[in-house]
């Protein structure tokens, strides 16, 4: 990549993730830009993100591709690899071959499966503010041996503290939203977001990565959340062929009385005015 479309490239990163103070903030869309900016701007091939939730504990909560995802949740699974160490140790994890002995036996379950998908080096950076550790950023490269260059990690680095004060700062605006109740939030309309992608991906027989292509496309068409589109879909109420029909996203919004919530309150006010 030519330096000064790089450049242009990293400055448009960092202003997206300076863009939270809006009302319809939607963490889950905001992190899987951070991924795909990840693997647009560094020499990686994927990369996935957790965040802490309520517990304390690790969730997966977004990535660039479906390896990264699985990959991630195998890590919950096991408790093993790259992101809980870099989460517990509240230092990245920099660089770690995944075909050595002394990774297959650090990573008994996780460096073995991620040499299955065709990677060959991962990362760790911690998503943090000060002393403040919210999740981890994973990194995986299928180049053998490939180490990032300091400014490459230093860039991953900014990147992650530059989400971490996004996510941060809509907890103030929140006006003393707790952040373990925010990102559980997010962490729930992961898993719908995961519900509604299997759901085309077995209505359409296609990838899972395709149908979250067509959900965000949809989702962008339409000018909605893409957990609101999410959660529609695994509700009933969005006809799944709706999604590539592509309508004008203010007539399919009056068409189905606007946002399921809005059609909850609608419903409420008539229950009472029945009564």
């Amino acid at each position: 990549m030519d330096s000064t479309v790089r450049e242009q490239k990293i400055a448009t990163a960092f202003v997206e993730l300076a863009d939270t103070l809006v009302d319809d903030f939607d963490v889950i869309e905001f992190l899987q830009r951070l991924a795909a900016r990840c693997v647009e701007l560094l020499d990686v091939s994927a990369a996935g993100l957790m965040l802490v939730n309520q517990h304390g504990q690790l969730q997966t909560a977004a990535s660039s591709d479906e390896r990264a995802w699985l990959l991630d949740l195998l890590e919950i699974q096991h408790q093993e690899g790259p992101c809980l160490d870099c989460f517990r140790g509240r230092t990245a994890v920099l660089p770690v071959a995944l075909d050595t002995p002394e990774t297959l036996e650090r990573w008994p379950v996780f460096a073995p499966r991620a040499r299955e998908y065709g990677f060959h080096t991962t990362y760790a950076i911690p998503l943090r503010l000060r002393d403040t550790v919210i999740g981890a950023l994973n990194l995986f490269a299928t180049t053998p041996h490939l180490k990032l260059g300091p400014g490459d990690v230093e860039l991953a680095q900014a990147l992650a503290d530059a989400a971490t004060i996004g996510i941060l700062q809509q907890r103030t605006i929140r006006q003393n939203e707790l952040l373990a109740g925010q990102l559980q939030t997010a962490l729930t309309n992961r898993v719908r977001l995961e519900q509604a992608k299997g759901m085309l991906a077995e209505r359409w027989a296609i990838s899972v990565d395709e149908a979250f292509t067509e959900l965000r496309s949809y989702a962008r068409r339409s000018q909605l959340a893409l957990s609101e589109v999410a959660l529609e879909l695994v509700l009933g109420t969005l006809d799944s062929a709706e999604i590539r029909r592509k309508p004008p996203a203010e007539s399919r919004t009056k068409s189905r009385g606007g946002s399921p919530a809005k059609r909850l309150s609608k419903d409420k006010s008539e229950e009472k005015g029945s009564r």
